[in-house]
């Protein structure tokens, strides 16, 4: 792994402009088959042309497209919308020129973001069977963009994995034509990862969820990243399925949880270095734990249940 240097290098993507690839972004500034009430720059228009109406004059953008969001389109349109134009949020807006002005520009530099996300899908799926690390993530807004590239930079930089040269699967700089085939390649990239870290954070969401659930299923090191000790504590020791069947060898598989970014890095030098350390409970007869020694999370288990036990091996071994 340190011989064989750096991989392909990635389209830069500023860390203020990555939101813009996000999927609400692109329904918005690039919407799919003509969808007209998913059109941001329509929107804008209509809610100018309802202000004028109202009376015009200089007002908050905020102001305008609440307005007109809330009395034309759902809240997860109104949301969406709102997502897009944060950096217009605290203008004031004169003329529906000034408002044109300023659409032309965030729309340039969103055009801008997702080519260079979408030419990094393509250097990501040239060397997926070469990728170490994929990060679970869900960004709901720019701030948590800005987080998640900041939080990546931390860890592969980290002087425990740096001499490595981890390739990883960087979510803040991937995009795809659609939905769908975001789906289908970010499924692929958990299957030639090596390792998956899940970055969770005050939400989680079914696609993390799925994607960490993936990995523990295929064997896979999963690394749980909580900013807060009582959620690691959740995914370390209270949720059961923190711990899956890894489904080709029908050994129970547990993800280890860290607070801290620095440990994150450490635990995946440790990883690919064969550097692990474990230690074994025995706290009843025929029951066994294997705990990861840095963070005490149970990486894999047996039970002593012997009904459960018996049913499970039968039912695993059970002839196709």
């Amino acid at each position: 792994m340190m011989r064989r240097g750096e991989f392909f290098p990635l389209e830069r993507i500023s860390q203020d402009e990555r939101y813009l690839i996000a999927e609400q972004a692109c329904k918005s500034f690039d919407p799919v088959d003509g969808d007209e009430s998913a059109n941001f720059l329509l929107t804008l228009k209509g809610a100018w042309q309802r202000h004028v109406l109202d009376g015009g004059g200089r007002v908050p953008f905020r102001q305008i497209l609440s307005t007109f969001c809330a009395a034309t389109m759902d809240k997860g349109k109104q949301e969406q919308f709102e997502f897009s134009a944060v950096e217009l949020m605290e203008l004031e807006i004169s003329s529906e020129g000034e408002l044109m002005l300023h659409y032309d520009a965030i729309a340039g530099t969103f055009a801008s973001a997702r080519q260079s996300a979408l030419k990094n899908t393509q250097l990501y799926l040239s060397m997926a069977n070469d990728l170490d690390v994929y990060v679970a993530t869900s960004m709901r807004n720019r701030q948590q963009f800005r987080d998640m590239a900041k939080t990546c930079d931390q860890i592969f930089e980290h002087p425990a994995v740096r001499h490595l040269h981890l390739r990883y699967f960087e979510p803040t700089l991937s995009a795809a034509a659609g939905h769908e085939d975001k789906g289908l390649i970010e499924c692929l990239m958990v299957k030639c990862s090596k390792a998956l870290i899940y970055m969770a954070g005050d939400k989680d969401s079914y696609g993390k969820d799925a994607e960490a659930a993936m990995a523990l299923s295929l064997g896979r090191p999963v690394i749980f990243l909580c900013d807060e000790l009582r959620r690691r504590q959740f995914f370390s020791d209270i949720h059961p399925l923190s711990r899956l069947i890894d489904f080709q060898s029908g050994v129970a598989v547990g993800a280890m949880a860290t607070s801290s970014p620095d440990e994150a890095a450490q635990l995946l030098g440790r990883i690919f270095e064969n550097k692990m350390q474990y230690n074994l409970e025995h706290p009843k007869p025929g029951y066994f734990r294997l705990k990861e020694r840095r963070t005490g999370s149970v990486v894999r288990l047996q039970t002593n249940d012997r009904l459960l036990r018996e049913t499970f091996w039968n039912c695993y071994h059970m002839p196709k």
